[in-house]
């Protein structure tokens, strides 16, 4: 079962973390705003350095870069964001309640949210938004998670304010799939034949925290206060994410004072040390980083020279080399993350042990591909830092770095131009909302796995209502798709964001996964 809107953030790793840093735009003061740290007056504007452009096509149902979803989260609101079992952050839903039989969830919405044109939000809306989203044709990148079991969840309006969606069989990832999904107007968009390239999109009418104002392509976008926001009217009058492709740039420009916030490496962290108007945060976005290998390759059908590869690897260099500490990016033992439901560590963690892999080799001289983005600083180091692990066993490892386009549409397609892969991804909490990368032909098994035992674990998991019973099924999943030596976690490495120290409000918004801020109408200035 195929979970596009994971999908996304899998590919994403090509484009959103090819560059941790995250960088700004051409330096320059945005004119009218006062830095803080130069004037005691509270600034009305919240510049944020961004490195890639989003574009002036933004819509909820096709959008899916890093950039692309931080505009969403500024205009758009969803029901509900899931963060956790024990952390649903409930937006235009007031509740989410799913039937004894987990059939059924009713959600029911609040009655005092305006779209920025003053129109009333109901339950139309919400029908209207997930019809889209499911609509083959759309190319939507949530439509995965709505499909259960090969068929569409249904989305009725029961009254103005609640909306029940039916499953065509249990899923219990139901809460988490039907949620983080942005709500569209009706009244906008109904007709529109052509979403992704609708005129419309340079326009967005949304309920969030923050109107659409202007976009100036390769340099910004700018947003204002929607003072009818349904959790309160923000306190900052405008937003801007600025656009820099250089990070050195945008590093500068926060030094000056010049942008509010950015997203930097864990390389740029000393140059604000003794910087008392930058306070540096990292946080975890649930991010798994990995070596893969590709079952195209004949080179690498032999467990045991899989397993000699693994062993011959030292975790812990890879990870200094690219992420310098553990401050910034701790080991990785399964395909989930720790934050996930039901991640152990209790796996064959393949820890260096060059005398294992040699035995595992039999003397076996091999030369081998290994297949990274170009331009992601961090995959370079991690590769090089491979490259000599596996010449101390007697394995020749040729790099080949490839545009992140490329390398993505490669690995989509069976193949044997490289025997293995970095990648990384950002996907969810419940175990479930990972199966699209292990599943039998499933598009985004970029491995070309196939295991019948994994694929029989993930449909059981899924149906399973007891917790107890549940949570055995992904332990063994986890310890069976390790013990197949085809993936290799490498770490779970931190965002780090760098604000202006003067920026409040930060725990309230929410530091959160891809959006950065889960409410950016929290934030305000000393």
């Amino acid at each position: 079962m195929k979970r596009k809107n994971w999908i996304f953030l899998t590919a994403l790793v090509f484009s959103l973390m090819v560059v941790l840093s995250a960088c700004t735009s051409n330096g320059t003061k945005e004119e009218g705003k006062e830095s803080a740290k130069t004037s005691n007056t509270k600034q009305d504007t919240f510049v944020y350095g961004i490195e890639g452009d989003p574009g002036n096509a933004i819509n909820v149902i096709t959008t899916g870069d890093r950039f692309g979803l931080m505009t969403i989260k500024a205009i758009y609101s969803p029901l509900y964001m899931y963060n956790s079992a024990d952390d649903i952050k409930y937006f235009l839903a007031e509740s989410m309640e799913p039937s004894a039989d987990f059939l059924t969830y009713t959600a029911k919405l609040r009655k005092d949210v305006k779209w920025h044109d003053g129109k009333p939000f109901t339950a139309d809306d919400v029908v209207f938004t997930y019809e889209q989203m499911l609509k083959e044709e759309n190319g939507g990148w949530a439509r995965g998670q709505l499909i259960f079991d090969g068929k569409p969840v249904k989305v009725e309006k029961v009254d103005d304010y609640t909306v029940k969606f039916t499953l065509p069989s249990v899923s219990m990832s139901a809460m988490e799939a039907l949620g983080n999904i942005f709500i569209m107007p009706k009244h906008i968009y109904e007709g529109e034949k052509n979403i992704a390239n609708s005129p419309k999109n340079a326009h967005p009418i949304g309920t969030g925290p923050y109107k659409f104002k202007e976009y100036k392509a390769g340099e910004s976008l700018t947003f204002e206060k929607n003072e009818d926001y349904f959790l309160g009217t923000p306190s900052i009058d405008k937003v801007v994410f600025r656009i820099i492709a250089d990070p050195n740039t945008a590093t500068i420009a926060l030094q000056k004072g010049e942008i509010d916030a950015l997203a930097i490496s864990p390389f740029d962290v000393k140059k604000f040390e003794n910087d008392k108007n930058v306070t540096v945060m990292p946080y975890d976005e649930g991010r798994v980083g990995y070596m893969a290998f590709n079952m195209g390759s004949k080179t690498v059908q032999d467990k045991n020279v899989r397993k000699a590869i693994l062993y011959a690897l030292n975790r812990d260099e890879i990870i200094k080399a690219s992420y310098i500490s553990d401050e910034y990016a701790e080991p990785a033992y399964s395909f989930l993350p720790r934050k996930a439901t039901y991640y152990t560590d209790n796996v064959e963690k393949h820890d260096y042990n060059v005398e294992k892999a040699k035995e595992l080799l039999g003397g076996k001289k091999l030369n081998l591909k290994l297949a990274y983005t170009a331009n992601n600083t961090f995959q370079q180091k991690q590769a090089i830092v491979m490259q000599q692990n596996l010449k101390a066993v007697g394995i020749h490892l040729e790099l080949v770095g490839m545009d992140p386009t490329a390398l993505f549409q490669k690995l989509e397609t069976e193949h044997s131009d490289f025997d293995m892969y970095l990648n990384g991804y950002i996907m969810g909490i419940d175990p479930d909302t990972f199966n699209s990368l292990f599943v039998t032909g499933s598009p985004s098994n970029y491995m070309h796995y196939s295991n019948p035992k994994v694929d029989e674990l993930f449909n059981k998991g899924r149906v399973e209502t007891d917790e107890a019973k549940r949570q055995q099924i992904y332990e063994e999943l986890q310890k069976t798709i390790i013990d197949d030596a085809v993936f290799y976690p490498i770490t779970e490495n931190k965002r780090i964001l760098a604000v202006d120290s003067n920026l409040t409000g930060i725990e309230e918004a929410g530091l959160v996964p891809v959006y950065t801020f889960e409410d950016m109408s929290k934030l305000s200035f000393k």
